[in-house]
């Protein structure tokens, strides 16, 4: 097998920071040079962030000068009162920064921007709230060595890193990547991988891989090799999946030579995050295109978030859009009750309503599967669309609300009824 990474995949933390640009129509973005931040004044993203188009271009760059004081946010929006003690508040218990390029699509002047809520702390996520837990999905409950969790018969996710570019403040593993006293880690993150793929290997049922963290590619493309690589060393591994909100939060970081390297070890996916239309930027789809070019997949799996996607047009949108940059919708999920995410939770019948809005208003496979994430695995929870009839017929309904009776003996119900 492949050596190991032999130290934490970490990039240096923040030093500096940049500017914002606002959506102008779907999937767009105002053009660089004409972008209005605080104080009204004109600058591109790079030039309001002192950086040249090579460094913009650098995700190395957005690493390093990735936001996360109060001080280097200014430069981007203007911080609302409640931002600001917000941000005092959740230092020494919750990480966050922000990369440069995400800061710039976040409206300068309006706190309810869904960019902004997703990047930047909130009050509420210091509330406790009923039921709420650091770990509700069960991630812990099942892992089986340093990294591996195994939850499913035939795959397996494997935590490979804490560090994101972004740490967004609604995500289920909050305690994994942002806590800083904790951790679902047994050992450090940059320890040898003999035990997890050990364990891989001596599972054979085990035919699917997902690299998750954290976000995988905050490694170098040499420590991220090693890993997939181990990974195809082991002859019952069929797919290697990466989970990575890259592609939304520094596209930069989509480059020809990563994809170039991960197509050596094909079949290999990437499900990502879009959670809202303005986040599908012409960055964002060409780092999907790089993508796709090199045969990997992309797939998006988008968190239903109060008041950020939590209603009909906007997900109709997100969907549509995604659909024209060639991302395919996978999973809308019901946001986790997470310490500290709660406050973006919706009920479960606010996602019945998004998704009657879906179906059959749009392509059907713009259309993702609604999911709660549990201790026992992903449970579909979509509203049923037919009724069983006392004398074994179906009444259908459509997107519509039409109703069409169906008898036992035109669709039949049970296999006895089918003979």
């Amino acid at each position: 097998m492949s050596p190991a990474p032999t130290e934490p995949g970490r990039t240096t933390e923040p030093s500096e920071s940049t500017e914002p640009s606002e959506s102008t129509e779907p999937g767009g973005t105002t053009d660089p040079g004409e972008s209005t931040g605080p104080g009204g004044e004109s600058a591109g993203p790079a030039a309001r962030a002192g950086a040249s188009a090579a460094e913009w271009a650098d995700w190395r760059w957005h690493m390093r000068k990735r936001i996360n004081t109060a001080d280097k946010a200014r430069q981007w929006i203007n911080l609302t009162a409640d931002e600001e003690e917000a941000i005092v508040g959740v230092a020494g218990r919750y990480r966050w920064s922000v990369t440069p390029y995400y800061a710039s699509l976040m409206d300068p002047d309006d706190p309810l921007c869904p960019v902004r809520q997703q990047a930047v702390p909130a009050a509420q996520e210091l509330v406790e709230f009923p039921g709420a837990e650091v770990d509700p999905v069960g991630d812990t409950l099942y892992r089986r060595t340093n990294r591996v969790v195994h939850k499913y018969p035939d795959r397996v996710i494997m935590l490979i890193t804490e560090t994101c570019p972004v740490y967004c403040r609604h995500c289920t593993r909050k305690f994994h990547t942002t806590d800083l006293q904790g951790s679902y880690f047994r050992d450090d993150e940059g320890g040898a991988y003999d035990e997890d793929f050990r364990y891989i290997a001596e599972h054979p049922e085990i035919r699917d891989v997902l690299l998750t963290g954290g976000d995988p590619l905050s490694y170098q493309d040499g420590r991220l090799e090693e890993i997939v690589a181990g990974l195809r060393a082991i002859p019952s591994v069929e797919i290697i999946r990466i989970g990575s909100r890259f592609p939304v939060l520094l596209p930069q970081r989509i480059t020809d030579d990563l994809c170039a390297m991960l197509a050596r070890y094909h079949p290999v996916w990437l499900n990502t995050h879009f959670n809202h239309p303005k986040e599908i930027t012409p960055e964002a789809a060409a780092a999907v295109d790089r993508l796709l070019r090199h045969g990997i997949p992309v797939g998006n799996q988008t968190v239903l978030l109060r008041g950020i996607n939590d209603d009909v047009p906007t997900m109709r949108r997100l969907m549509t859009e995604l659909l024209r940059i060639r991302v395919r919708p996978y999973y809308l999920y019901h946001c986790d009750n997470v310490t500290g995410v709660a406050h973006f939770m919706t009920s479960v019948e606010k996602g019945w309503e998004i998704m009657e809005g879906l179906q059959g208003h749009i392509t059907g496979f713009a259309v993702p599967q609604y999911v709660l994430t549990t201790k026992i695995g992903k449970i579909p929870v979509t509203r049923p669309s037919f009724t069983e009839t006392p004398d074994g017929g179906l009444l259908l309904r459509n997107f519509r609300d039409q109703q069409l009776l169906v008898d036992g003996t035109t669709h039949p119900i049970t296999e006895s009824d089918a003979r």
